[in-house]
Protein backbone atom coordinates (compact mmCIF):
# COMPACT_ATOMS: atom_id res chain seq x y z
CA UNK A 1 0.00 0.00 0.00
CA UNK A 2 1.00 3.40 -1.12
CA UNK A 3 1.81 5.59 1.90
CA UNK A 4 0.28 8.43 0.35
CA UNK A 5 -3.14 6.64 0.28
CA UNK A 6 -3.61 6.33 3.87
CA UNK A 7 -4.24 10.03 3.91
CA UNK A 8 -7.63 9.50 1.66
CA UNK A 9 -8.74 6.32 4.11
CA UNK A 10 -11.33 6.98 6.21
CA UNK A 11 -13.17 4.50 9.25
CA UNK A 12 -15.42 2.00 8.05
CA UNK A 13 -17.47 2.36 11.25
CA UNK A 14 -17.67 6.00 12.08
CA UNK A 15 -18.05 7.22 8.55
CA UNK A 16 -16.16 9.20 5.77
CA UNK A 17 -15.87 11.81 8.17
CA UNK A 18 -13.47 10.55 10.82
CA UNK A 19 -10.00 9.74 8.94
CA UNK A 20 -7.63 7.07 9.74
CA UNK A 21 -4.13 6.97 11.67
CA UNK A 22 -1.00 4.93 10.54
CA UNK A 23 0.88 2.93 12.55
CA UNK A 24 3.62 1.50 10.21
CA UNK A 25 5.47 -1.41 11.31
CA UNK A 26 7.67 -1.97 8.37
CA UNK A 27 7.74 -0.29 5.23
CA UNK A 28 9.70 0.50 2.08
CA UNK A 29 9.95 2.77 -0.63
CA UNK A 30 7.01 4.45 0.34
CA UNK A 31 4.74 1.47 0.59
CA UNK A 32 3.50 -0.05 3.84
CA UNK A 33 4.15 -3.55 4.11
CA UNK A 34 3.16 -4.02 8.17
CA UNK A 35 1.24 -1.86 10.40
CA UNK A 36 -2.46 -0.94 11.84
CA UNK A 37 -4.56 1.88 10.74
CA UNK A 38 -6.38 3.18 13.86
CA UNK A 39 -9.65 5.74 14.25
CA UNK A 40 -9.18 8.06 16.93
CA UNK A 41 -13.03 8.06 17.26
CA UNK A 42 -13.98 4.69 17.91
CA UNK A 43 -10.38 3.16 18.87
CA UNK A 44 -11.11 0.41 15.83
CA UNK A 45 -8.16 -0.69 14.39
CA UNK A 46 -7.75 -2.38 10.94
CA UNK A 47 -4.50 -4.16 9.85
CA UNK A 48 -1.68 -4.17 7.52
CA UNK A 49 -0.35 -7.40 6.18
CA UNK A 50 2.16 -7.88 3.66
CA UNK A 51 0.99 -5.41 2.20
CA UNK A 52 -2.37 -5.66 1.90
CA UNK A 53 -5.18 -3.32 4.44
CA UNK A 54 -8.36 -5.03 5.28
CA UNK A 55 -11.09 -2.02 6.19
CA UNK A 56 -13.83 -4.33 7.04
CA UNK A 57 -15.29 -3.84 10.51
CA UNK A 58 -14.94 -6.19 13.15
CA UNK A 59 -12.03 -7.92 11.41
CA UNK A 60 -8.46 -9.02 13.35
CA UNK A 61 -6.43 -10.19 11.17
CA UNK A 62 -5.73 -9.59 7.60
CA UNK A 63 -6.85 -12.43 6.00
CA UNK A 64 -3.79 -15.15 4.71
CA UNK A 65 -5.53 -15.06 1.07
CA UNK A 66 -9.42 -15.87 0.19
CA UNK A 67 -8.50 -17.18 -3.44
CA UNK A 68 -5.79 -15.19 -4.27
CA UNK A 69 -2.57 -15.90 -6.55
CA UNK A 70 0.33 -13.95 -7.63
CA UNK A 71 -0.62 -11.03 -10.41
CA UNK A 72 0.19 -12.53 -13.99
CA UNK A 73 -0.12 -10.52 -17.09
CA UNK A 74 -3.55 -11.77 -17.57
CA UNK A 75 -5.86 -9.67 -20.04
CA UNK A 76 -3.99 -6.81 -21.38
CA UNK A 77 -6.42 -5.96 -24.07
CA UNK A 78 -9.44 -6.11 -20.98
CA UNK A 79 -7.19 -3.86 -18.84
CA UNK A 80 -6.57 -1.49 -22.09
CA UNK A 81 -10.59 -1.36 -22.70
CA UNK A 82 -10.94 -0.65 -18.41
CA UNK A 83 -8.06 2.07 -18.61
CA UNK A 84 -9.86 3.57 -21.80
CA UNK A 85 -13.33 3.86 -20.09
CA UNK A 86 -11.76 4.91 -16.67
CA UNK A 87 -10.29 7.92 -18.91
CA UNK A 88 -7.07 8.82 -16.78
CA UNK A 89 -4.46 9.16 -19.65
CA UNK A 90 -1.66 10.09 -16.65
CA UNK A 91 -0.58 10.36 -13.14
CA UNK A 92 -0.32 11.35 -10.31
CA UNK A 93 -3.70 10.53 -8.39
CA UNK A 94 -5.64 7.57 -7.11
CA UNK A 95 -7.65 5.46 -9.69
CA UNK A 96 -10.22 3.06 -7.78
CA UNK A 97 -10.92 -0.44 -9.07
CA UNK A 98 -13.82 -2.43 -7.17
CA UNK A 99 -14.72 -6.29 -7.68
CA UNK A 100 -13.72 -8.49 -10.53
CA UNK A 101 -11.59 -6.25 -12.44
CA UNK A 102 -9.38 -5.45 -8.96
CA UNK A 103 -6.93 -8.78 -10.94
CA UNK A 104 -6.43 -6.15 -14.18
CA UNK A 105 -4.72 -3.36 -11.32
CA UNK A 106 -1.27 -4.14 -12.05
CA UNK A 107 -1.56 -3.94 -16.04
CA UNK A 108 -3.54 -0.33 -15.67
CA UNK A 109 -1.22 0.36 -13.49
CA UNK A 110 1.30 0.00 -15.88
CA UNK A 111 -0.06 1.81 -18.88
CA UNK A 112 -0.72 4.70 -16.97
CA UNK A 113 2.47 6.90 -15.93
CA UNK A 114 2.02 8.10 -11.78
CA UNK A 115 -1.10 6.55 -10.99
CA UNK A 116 -1.90 4.28 -7.85
CA UNK A 117 -4.52 1.64 -8.39
CA UNK A 118 -6.64 1.16 -5.43
CA UNK A 119 -7.63 -2.34 -5.97
CA UNK A 120 -10.69 -3.59 -3.91
CA UNK A 121 -11.08 -7.46 -3.62
CA UNK A 122 -10.62 -10.12 -0.54
CA UNK A 123 -8.98 -12.56 -3.25
CA UNK A 124 -6.21 -10.02 -3.44
CA UNK A 125 -4.99 -10.75 -0.47
CA UNK A 126 -2.45 -13.53 -1.11
CA UNK A 127 -0.79 -11.69 -4.22
CA UNK A 128 2.70 -9.49 -3.05
CA UNK A 129 2.98 -6.07 -3.14
CA UNK A 130 3.46 -4.36 -6.90
CA UNK A 131 4.21 -1.30 -7.40
CA UNK A 132 1.35 1.04 -8.54
CA UNK A 133 -0.95 -1.09 -6.69
CA UNK A 134 -2.50 -0.39 -3.13
CA UNK A 135 -4.35 -3.81 -2.07
CA UNK A 136 -7.68 -3.36 0.17
CA UNK A 137 -10.32 -5.42 1.36
CA UNK A 138 -13.76 -3.30 2.33
CA UNK A 139 -17.36 -4.10 3.70
CA UNK A 140 -20.68 -2.26 2.64
CA UNK A 141 -18.91 1.29 2.27
CA UNK A 142 -15.93 2.60 0.21
CA UNK A 143 -13.57 4.10 3.17
CA UNK A 144 -12.49 7.11 1.74
CA UNK A 145 -13.13 10.66 1.77
CA UNK A 146 -15.67 12.29 -0.69
CA UNK A 147 -13.78 13.00 -4.16
CA UNK A 148 -10.56 11.31 -3.92
CA UNK A 149 -10.33 9.01 -6.84
CA UNK A 150 -9.91 10.41 -10.57
CA UNK A 151 -11.78 7.81 -11.73
CA UNK A 152 -13.70 4.85 -9.70
CA UNK A 153 -14.55 1.25 -11.53
CA UNK A 154 -17.08 -0.32 -9.85
CA UNK A 155 -17.24 -4.43 -11.23
CA UNK A 156 -18.85 -8.14 -10.49
CA UNK A 157 -21.46 -8.39 -7.77
CA UNK A 158 -20.89 -5.60 -5.56
CA UNK A 159 -21.18 -3.11 -8.51
CA UNK A 160 -25.04 -2.02 -8.25
CA UNK A 161 -24.52 -1.67 -4.12
CA UNK A 162 -21.85 0.14 -4.61
CA UNK A 163 -23.48 2.86 -6.37
CA UNK A 164 -23.74 5.84 -4.11
CA UNK A 165 -20.63 5.40 -2.72
CA UNK A 166 -18.83 5.18 -5.85
CA UNK A 167 -20.18 8.52 -6.81
CA UNK A 168 -19.28 10.00 -3.54
CA UNK A 169 -15.48 9.12 -3.48
CA UNK A 170 -15.39 10.35 -7.16
CA UNK A 171 -13.37 13.79 -7.82
CA UNK A 172 -14.92 16.24 -10.16
CA UNK A 173 -14.55 15.83 -14.03
CA UNK A 174 -14.00 11.99 -12.66
CA UNK A 175 -15.44 8.84 -13.79
CA UNK A 176 -17.61 6.26 -12.80
CA UNK A 177 -17.73 3.37 -14.71
CA UNK A 178 -20.13 0.18 -13.80
CA UNK A 179 -19.90 -3.14 -15.36
CA UNK A 180 -22.40 -6.23 -15.06
CA UNK A 181 -25.11 -3.16 -14.36
CA UNK A 182 -28.77 -3.60 -14.56
CA UNK A 183 -32.01 -1.60 -15.27
CA UNK A 184 -32.15 1.67 -14.00
CA UNK A 185 -28.40 2.28 -12.92
CA UNK A 186 -28.35 5.56 -15.61
CA UNK A 187 -31.07 6.73 -13.95
CA UNK A 188 -29.53 6.04 -10.19
CA UNK A 189 -26.14 7.56 -11.73
CA UNK A 190 -27.88 10.67 -12.70
CA UNK A 191 -29.69 11.51 -9.07
CA UNK A 192 -26.84 11.56 -7.04
CA UNK A 193 -25.13 14.05 -9.64
CA UNK A 194 -23.40 12.01 -12.43
CA UNK A 195 -24.22 12.87 -16.25
CA UNK A 196 -24.40 9.40 -18.16
CA UNK A 197 -21.68 9.34 -21.04
CA UNK A 198 -22.03 5.35 -22.47
CA UNK A 199 -24.98 3.27 -21.67
CA UNK A 200 -24.48 -0.41 -23.43
CA UNK A 201 -25.53 -3.53 -22.48
CA UNK A 202 -24.27 -3.97 -18.46
CA UNK A 203 -21.49 -1.43 -18.67
CA UNK A 204 -22.53 2.35 -17.49
CA UNK A 205 -19.82 5.11 -17.69
CA UNK A 206 -20.71 8.57 -16.09
CA UNK A 207 -19.00 11.70 -15.22
CA UNK A 208 -19.15 14.12 -12.86
CA UNK A 209 -19.54 18.02 -13.33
Amino acid sequence: MHILLTDHLTCPRCGPEFGLILLAERMENRRVFEGWLGCANCREKYPIAGGFADLRAGRVEAPAGEGGSSPEEGDREEAFRLAALLGVTEGPGFVLVVGEAARLAPGIAGMVEGIEVVAVDPSLAGWPEVPGVSRLATGAQLPFFSGTMRAVALTGERAEGLLEEGARVVSRLGRLVVQGAGAGVAERLARVGLEPLVAEGETVVAVRR
